[in-house]
Parts: structure tokens; C-alpha cells; sequence
């Protein structure tokens, strides 16, 4: 059996190449997906396909239309998703990205510090399993291939 898993969080860390290194060096039979990682690239796809916008605000429409439409197919298509709320980073890219997994019923690992757990007990109830730590996400991930 192999997994397709959504990587679904921040982009400013390393959090997702700890993952796939430790996931890699387990031989878990798994493909990782996620959003773009280059922050200029998903700022500017929409002028990139569509041509200059007039103003900030159109060229933010823009992109995200084409962030959206690669963000919906990319988790259409896994059998997971692992969504990390960090300590750092506003995180609404995170909340949409674990809410559209449980409007598709995609099985959800939520990854959030327990400093965030009244922030996010709602989402908390809707995932499969909540951990507090990328580790403890990767040993959940490990356990489906026992």
C-alpha cells in the first residue's frame, strides 16, 4: 500500500522536509503534496497566467484563483492530510486547507501546540487524531503501515 499525504500549513519552515526525511528514512511508502512553497511564485501566479493586474488587490484575487484550484486538486487527490498550526505564523492558509480536508472527508492529522488548543477544539473534534509535534504526526503516519 502506498499513501499520498497533503502537507497542509505555513511555508516559512522546515517543517515539511523533516517530515518527508524521517518519513524516507522509515521507508514509509508515501508521495507528499502541499501548497507552493515559493512565496514570490504563489504571490505573482496570477500576473504570471493572467497578465498584469491593476491594483494589489486584483493581483491577489488572481493568484489565489490558480493557488485555489492547485490546492482543491492536490487534496482531492490524497489520502491524507497533515495540517500543522505553528506558534509563529498567522495561520488561515492552514484553517481553510484542514476544513476543506474534512468537507471532502479526507482523513486529518492536526498538528497544534498546546497552547492553541481553545483556538482550535472545534477543528480538533473534526480531525482523526490531534498531536503536538510534526514527530508525533510522522509516528501516527508509521502506525497506518503496522
Amino acid at each position: 500500500m502506498e499513501l499520498s499525504v497533503y502537507l497542509a500549513g505555513e511555508i516559512h519552515s522546515s517543517w515539511r522536509d523533516e517530515i518527508k526525511e524521517k518519513a524516507a528514512a522509515l521507508r514509509l511508502p508515501v508521495t507528499f503534496y502541499g501548497p507552493m512553497e515559493d512565496h514570490d511564485r504563489s504571490d505573482n501566479i496570477g500576473e504570471e497566467i493572467l497578465g498584469k493586474q491593476h491594483d494589489a488587490v486584483a493581483k491577489d484575487a488572481a493568484a489565489s484563483s490558480f493557488n485555489n484550484l492547485r490546492t482543491e486538486l492536490l487534496l482531492k487527490k490524497c489520502d491524507l492530510v497533515i495540517a500543522l498550526f505553528g506558534e509563529k505564523y498567522k495561520q488561515w492558509n492552514t484553517a481553510m486547507d484542514a476544513s476543506t480536508a474534512v468537507a471532502h472527508t479526507k482523513p486529518l492529522i492536526l498538528i497544534r501546540p498546546h497552547e492553541h488548543h481553545h483556538a482550535l477544539k472545534e477543528l480538533s473534534r473534526k480531525a482523526h487524531a490531534t498531536v503536538e509535534t510534526p514527530d508525533q504526526a510522522l509516528k501516527a503516519l508509521k502506525y497506518i503501515f503496522e
